[in-house]
């Protein structure tokens, strides 16, 4: 039988390689001002992904664009709530306009990897999507905190994991200051992917095989070999009867 995946890259960051990645993903998570991104950016991004029938989601963020949103903000718990929603209605907004539909919510940054952990922030993040896209899925990591609380609260949840990041034995991923943290190479991406979808573990950064399940795996636009490393995947997925959608 045929195994389907999605897989996902964070677009509308600044870097303008989005019409160049669109034909190779399923799904897109669109930087709505937080991090980065504007209304204009937020419109082209939403334009290109209905021209490949790409799924949109929001992709909000610690509201910190000199840091790119991956350092952890002092930030009290209602503005960030606030902030949130604000970043997921801009979005929203730009979606009505343009006829397209949302899809899901994916944090970005230092605040995705927060609500896996900490129990207070990831319940911020779930109100925030409660009070702007109910009933929208939320993509986030196996096993963790976030996930947990969504299904509690009867929030739909798509478990995701990163074709392109190493990960610690804990599952958390490996800090973005220490080197091999990003894969780059095509053939070492291929491989980690691989392992997740045909054999459901991840091997961590120290060479152990840990359980993983996912159903969205993420190649980060701002890899710099991002292009390359998606028409390699398309080809080698195709070849073992594995198909993007």
């Amino acid at each position: 039988m045929r195994k389907v995946i999605d897989i996902n890259c964070d677009l509308g960051e600044g870097l303008g390689n989005e019409a160049q990645l669109m034909p190779y993903i399923s799904s897109c998570n669109i930087a709505c001002g937080g991090h980065a991104g504007d209304r204009k950016t937020m419109s082209t991004t939403i334009k290109l992904a209905l021209k490949h029938q790409v799924k949109i989601g929001a992709h909000p963020s610690f509201p910190d664009i000199p840091n790119f949103g991956r350092k952890v903000m002092d930030i009290a718990p209602k503005e960030l709530q606030l902030s949130i929603e604000h970043q997921i209605m801009q979005l929203m907004a730009c979606i009505d306009q343009l006829g397209a539909t949302l899809h899901h919510v994916k944090a970005h940054g230092a605040l995705y990897n927060l609500v896996a952990t900490d129990i207070e922030t990831a319940q911020i993040l779930l109100t925030a999507v409660k009070n702007t896209a109910n009933d929208i899925p939320i993509y986030a990591p196996y096993n963790s905190v976030i996930a947990k609380l969504a299904k509690e609260q009867n929030l739909d949840v798509i478990v995701e994991a990163f074709g392109d990041r190493s990960y610690n034995d804990d599952l958390t991923l490996v800090s973005r200051t220490l080197e091999n943290a990003v894969l780059i190479d095509k053939e070492k991406v291929l491989s980690h992917l691989l392992q997740m979808i045909l054999k459901n573990e991840v091997m961590t950064i120290n060479g152990v095989g840990v359980k993983m399940e996912a159903k969205t795996y993420c190649i980060h636009g701002d890899n710099p070999n991002a292009i390359m490393v998606l028409k390699h995947l398309e080809k080698e997925l195709e070849k073992r009867d594995i198909k993007i959608a």
